[in-house]
């Protein structure tokens, strides 16, 4: 006999399954405007509220409203426009590319733009990102090549990469872009370490490390958080809660309940929830962590608030386990969409004006393609020679190996 009933463990559910709508109230939004802005030197406890809260600038009117208004001019509003839809563009184009067998494989990130576009803009040239796959716009604000960046998706013979990664893993030490990982997290903790070594040598740079929602669940975000909080290193960790890992809710890697923001105050470190689709909110969040980390005032981790629009990658389809128009009820919008209506409440911009950029836009994405696919594709076996695999290993290729690659005929 006990008074007990039987011990059970909760699973939990997405708030949607295919053939009804999601029910989105468990977002815990906030209205623009109304969150507080503490000062930079903020003690990170006393972040506990922000960690709950989010963090918006833009009204459903498309007014910018409240303290964490960044005030941008009109030409870093347009250049954030730039970058958010030409990101749109070439993962639409990509994605048609993979589609055509061009490239195995592709990640998009419809939806998300704002947050990598804004979040660089931000920043300042020198400072290391250290980006998961769905960050390609850190690049694109960054005006890295667009051809560059198609020719590691074609894995052909002007692959900066030569081949040894897989398509949407990008890597460029002169962009600030480190190497993507195929491992989940690995960049949390390297991003720390960076941070560290650039404290250590006296340098001004900081660090930017990017993870998923479902990623936290790994080990190495608490590790890095452990060590971002010791050490105070100069770092930004962003966590983009797009409410999906690849088939799995968010609430999966602990999102029921509490906050993936609320972790950093956990940890001792200065914490925001943000609206990840609002571009100002983004600028405003990123300038903020960005500045505590130059001020030697330690890290800060801040959640973005998104929502994945398309599937996880090209080998998914998000139909078997969402309702197919989820993106059409989230709350939070689209984030090129808000900042138009901004743009033109502001006087800056037009319809017509929008259309003129997509078209430019659209044809220089095309150029690119057209000129990257002259090195080959996977459609014409125009890969780098077998050579390239005795290639940046050894700074003086031993005599077995260069033995074999006689062998080789190469």
């Amino acid at each position: 006999m006990t008074d007990y009933a039987p011990l059970r463990l909760h699973v939990p559910e997405p708030t949607g399954r295919p053939g009804c709508q999601t029910d989105f109230s468990y977002l815990h939004l906030s209205d623009a405007g109304t969150v507080r802005k503490p000062p930079i030197d903020v003690e990170p406890a006393e972040t506990s509220d922000l960690a709950y809260s989010l963090v918006r600038v833009l009204d459903d009117d498309g007014q910018a409203v409240g303290p964490w208004n960044p005030q941008l001019s009109n030409e870093l509003v347009l250049r954030g426009m730039r970058a958010m839809l030409k990101t749109r563009i070439f993962d639409a184009r990509m994605i048609t590319a993979q589609r055509q067998k061009k490239l195995s494989f592709y990640m998009q990130c419809l939806g998300e733009e704002a947050i990598a576009t804004a979040h660089t803009l931000a920043l300042r040239d020198g400072d290391m990102c250290f980006p998961t796959y769905r960050q390609q716009g850190i690049l694109v604000a960054r005006e890295y090549p667009l051809v560059d960046m198609i020719c590691q998706l074609l894995s052909n013979e002007a692959d900066p990469l030569k081949g040894r990664q897989l398509p949407i893993m990008y890597s460029s030490k002169a962009a600030g872009f480190f190497s993507i990982s195929g491992n989940l997290a690995t960049q949390f903790i390297q991003a720390v370490g960076w941070g560290m070594a650039s404290a250590i040598k006296g340098d001004t740079r900081i660090a930017s490390a990017w993870i998923g929602d479902g990623a936290t669940a790994e080990s190495d975000f608490h590790t890095a958080l452990t060590f971002a909080h010791v050490y105070r290193a100069p770092v930004i960790l962003n966590v983009v809660n797009n409410q999906w890992a690849i088939s799995t809710f968010q609430a999966i890697a602990g999102g029921e309940g509490t906050t993936f923001a609320n972790r950093g105050v956990g940890c001792g470190i200065a914490s925001l929830r943000v609206d990840g689709n609002d571009f100002l909110a983004v600028y405003a969040a990123s300038q903020w962590a960005a500045e505590r980390a130059r001020r030697n005032l330690g890290p800060s981790l801040i959640e973005w608030v998104t929502y994945r629009a398309g599937p996880h990658s090209s080998s998914d389809d998000p139909s078997k386990y969402r309702p197919a128009d989820d993106y059409s009820h989230f709350p939070l919008g689209d984030p090129i969409a808000r900042l138009k209506q901004h743009m033109i409440g502001l006087g800056i911009w037009s319809e017509a004006q929008h259309e003129a950029l997509h078209k430019e836009l659209e044809g220089e994405v095309i150029a690119a393609q057209k000129e990257a696919e002259s090195h080959g594709s996977l459609l014409d076996g125009h890969l780098p020679t077998a050579a390239s695999m005795f290639e940046d290993v050894y700074k003086d290729l031993p005599e077995h190996l260069r033995r074999q690659r006689q062998e080789l005929g190469v």
